[in-house]
């Protein structure tokens, strides 16, 4: 799992909206500041960061942009905190291209915001795995269209209905069955509401149809590209809560599942993700085992 560039050009190339000013000017009182020894601190649990970074307004929209405070490395090391850093709030920077410049897609925005009853904590968390699932379509594939971003936006929406007080996936007996019915039913509900704001019936069937698989990896381009965003965001986003609120054994569980579904040549990615302890710990016995399964398979 080694980068193929150093985390300065990463930081450029996944980055292209982020800019570096001079300290003295990032002194604006609605930039928040955050400590890049504290983030490299043995131990430290980037979830116990997220309500300081998000806030009520963040969560919402809200863009007030992020000062990172780094000092005391040497600067390689500097821009590889800020790229992790950036890798967990992403869903911040609401990157765009193309093809989700406009009207259409900030109505879109909109009415996905407005399914969110963020008074519920879990709720909240959807929001942001959807934001973070998007943005992390357009690092892998800066081209994406229209469609695929939709997806990415949408896919996980039937939660909103089944598991927004709590989550229940851990009691399902056939756990595969359990995910597919989710998608199934998420693409319904999202097909419905892209009905209604007249998205085009060809982007919306493309939609529906890739939401509908998003928990099976196919020999589709988009489609493995949204597993591929989707097991990132959870990795990168979503496993240190995921930790605190199931038990050990079904986390090991969601790991393992989570890294079928992302491909090989991305993993290299999870070296710039900044893990809680147990998590990694988790993560690295799970890739051992990987390791070791496929060596069996090709021996």
């Amino acid at each position: 799992m080694h980068p193929p560039r150093g985390a300065f050009a990463l930081l450029t190339t996944e980055f292209p909206t982020l800019t570096v000013r001079p300290l003295e000017q990032a002194g604006d009182a609605n930039v928040l500041w955050l400590d890049a020894q504290a983030w490299r601190a043995p131990g430290f649990d980037p979830f116990d960061w997220d309500e300081h970074v998000f806030g009520p307004s963040r969560t919402c929209g809200e863009a007030r942009g992020l000062a990172l405070h780094l000092t005391g490395a040497p600067s390689e090391a500097l821009a590889t905190t800020a790229l992790e850093i950036l890798t967990r709030y992403q869903g911040l920077v609401r990157r765009r291209n193309s093809a989700s410049e406009g009207a259409l897609f900030d109505t879109l925005l909109a009415r996905h915001l407005a399914l969110h009853d963020l008074s519920k904590p879990l709720v909240v968390a959807d929001h942001r795995h959807a934001l973070d699932t998007w943005q992390w379509v357009l690092r892998l594939a800066p081209r994406a269209d229209l469609a695929l971003q939709i997806a990415a936006l949408f896919h996980d929406v039937e939660r909103l209905l089944s598991e927004a007080d709590q989550r229940v996936e851990h009691h399902a007996r056939d756990y595969q069955s359990f995910k597919d019915a989710h998608a199934s039913r998420g693409a319904d509900m999202a097909c419905a509401l892209l009905t209604e704001v007249g998205i085009a019936p060809d982007t919306r069937e493309r939609v529906r149809w890739l939401i509908g698989r998003h928990e099976r990896p196919e020999h589709d381009e988009d489609l493995a590209l949204l597993n591929d965003a989707d097991a990132l965001s959870f990795f990168s986003l979503n496993a240190s809560g995921f930790a605190r609120y199931f038990p050990r054994e079904h986390t090991r569980r969601k790991l393992a599942y989570t890294l079928r579904r992302l491909r090989p040549h991305q993993r290299w990615r999870l070296a710039h993700v900044r893990f809680a302890p147990q998590v990694r710990r988790l993560l690295e016995e799970t890739l051992e085992t990987t390791s070791h399964d496929t060596a069996r398979e090709h021996a």
